[in-house]
């Protein structure tokens, strides 16, 4: 008895239901993605070039601040550098007077975020007029 070989069919993937996906993720992404533009900018810090201030008469708030980020008021170090223990510090000095004025004196390796800490205790307390120290510029030739 002779059969007749039946021809193997050709197996193949049928990529249009992929395509339709891959389309519509495509889709989904373009319109639920934001594309928002960064941009970096350069900035120069400004260099004071006026003449230093008289020492005042009045009672003020002297917050100096070491490159490691120790705290002095009014010439008396603190204990650590913790944000209660500053604002704890310039609440006894004020004594609940915010008129003073605040001046944050910092060496020029201070990380910024004691600086950041002075001023934000400052503006927690009320001090409205708030300074800080900078050198002269050196005069070019």
């Amino acid at each position: 008895m002779k059969f007749k070989r039946q021809r193997s069919q050709e197996v193949g993937v049928d990529l249009t239901p992929l395509i339709d996906v891959v389309f519509l993720l495509l889709i989904f992404f373009m319109v639920s993605t934001t594309f928002t533009r960064e941009s970096h900018l350069e900035v120069e810090l400004p260099e004071a070039s006026g003449e230093p201030a008289s020492p005042a008469e009045v009672r003020q708030i002297d917050v100096v601040i070491n490159a490691a980020g120790q705290y002095t008021l009014n010439d008396r170090a603190l204990v650590n550098n913790r944000r209660e223990t500053l604002e704890r510090g310039v609440k006894e000095l004020s004594e609940g007077d915010s008129t003073l004025p605040f001046i944050i004196t910092a060496d020029a390796r201070t990380p910024h975020e004691f600086v950041v800490r002075a001023m934000d205790v400052a503006g927690r307390l009320g001090f409205a007029k708030l300074s800080i120290t900078t050198e002269r510029e050196a005069e070019s030739q």
